[in-house]
């Protein structure tokens, strides 16, 4: 196997992993947060893409835009999320968190902090910033095959 197939392989497994529903009802539920578990990704993408729209949300999380725009009405339902307009493009409606959005996840930003201190437990300083620099490094330029030319 070359480096590309252990590569990807390794990227996978990645995204398997963080992306597994058992582990996010247990972070859940690690920061007494109550929140259908399938709402979860979508509010923690807003947060890590301010100003996105639904159609961006989707293609993002890998699901149908009918879906996720009917998530996205109950998380403002909660009051967790809103929709302001796009100044670009008034048509677009852009997803921002609430206050009540940002607390639920400084919560589990406790949580998962916690969980991840733990699981690098032995690791040096030096790896763990070495590793998030290469990571940083690979993220920079895109997806594979997504190269400007």
């Amino acid at each position: 196997m070359d480096w590309t197939d252990r590569l990807h392989g390794a990227l996978i497994a990645i995204s398997d992993r963080v992306n597994r529903l058992d582990l996010d009802a247990s972070l859940l539920a690690a920061s007494g947060v109550r929140l259908d578990r399938a709402l979860f990704p979508l509010l923690s993408r807003v947060a890590l893409n301010p100003d996105f729209n639904v159609a961006e949300l989707a293609n993002l999380v890998g699901r149908d835009h009918s879906t996720v725009s009917r998530q996205v009405v109950k998380l403002e339902q909660l009051g967790l999320l809103t929709r302001t307009s796009d100044p670009d493009d008034q048509r677009a409606r852009q997803l921002a968190l609430t206050k009540a959005g940002e607390e639920m996840l400084s919560r589990v930003a406790a949580a998962r902090r916690q969980r991840m201190e733990d699981h690098f437990t032995g690791w040096d300083e030096a790896d763990r910033d070495r590793l998030i620099a290469l990571m940083s490094r690979m993220l920079e330029r895109g997806p594979p095959g997504n190269d400007e030319e």
